[in-house]
């Protein structure tokens, strides 16, 4: 279902965006892997994507910035025609506690894992329309479900998530576009590198383990392929927020 269609992926460079960027491309589906850091490592995924047999390639974009996105979007429309599936990956962290966090770790994070997916949707949902068909997925939290000490302006862009993902969904249903988040658990990527397994953190999680990025990926690939669900938040967690 997914071969030659044009996916794009935020924070592709690494963690749950690299695998599925991977996962997108074993799918038939050509790539773009949008970072905001590592070149290398951005490029070395979009390498392993070309390798699937598909078209694929690497553009550095803060989406926070609405023209940077502008431009990026245009400049991967040239490339492949046209952006088929969007997956909302990108994401930062800056955590403390809410009552001595700094004004500016609000806003960034803000910024970015929300205002990044809103510029992001913006530039891409018109190519959609136009087509009368598109996937959205954007990448929202558990902690946006149950809140997380320590994360209240990570927790509060999760939350955002999933109202944008609802609103979306409402919108652009009528025209075969669906728009849903994955609500991921403790999953092993850059972000959760300092916990440890052992730290007692997997007994908390019904299953007893952290996720790996593939467990997300494959739900996001999931979606992308699923032509009647929309509006829908699904949580790949291990249990975590049942």
């Amino acid at each position: 279902m997914l071969k030659d269609k044009v996916a794009v992926v935020t924070g592709g460079s690494r963690g749950i965006g690299a695998a599925t960027a991977q996962a997108l491309a074993a799918r038939g589906a050509h790539v773009a892997v949008l970072y905001a850091g590592s070149e290398a490592a951005a490029q070395a995924v979009a390498e392993s994507c070309r390798a699937a047999g598909v078209r694929a390639g690497a553009w550095q974009c803060d989406v926070s910035d609405a023209e940077a996105v502008k431009q990026t979007v245009a400049a991967i429309r040239a490339e492949f025609g046209s952006i088929d599936i969007l997956v909302n990956n990108a994401g930062i962290t800056r955590d403390g506690l809410l009552v001595t966090m700094q004004q500016k770790a609000f806003d960034e994070v803000l910024a970015t894992n929300l205002g990044g997916a809103y510029h992001m949707i913006r530039q891409v949902a018109p190519l959609m329309l136009r087509r009368r068909w598109g996937r959205i997925i954007n990448v929202s939290s558990v902690a946006g479900l149950m809140g997380n000490a320590g994360q209240a302006n990570y927790a509060a862009s999760k939350a955002g998530l999933i109202g944008l993902t609802k609103s979306a969904a409402r919108e652009l249903a009528p025209r075969g576009i669906t728009c849903n988040a994955v609500a991921p658990g403790f999953i092993q990527t850059d972000m959760t590198k300092d916990i440890a397994e052992d730290s007692g953190l997997a007994a908390s999680i019904p299953l007893g383990h952290m996720g790996r990025p593939e467990d997300v990926a494959r739900a996001i690939v999931f979606l992308a392929e699923s032509d009647y669900i929309t509006g829908e938040v699904l949580r790949i967690d291990g249990g975590l927020a049942m």
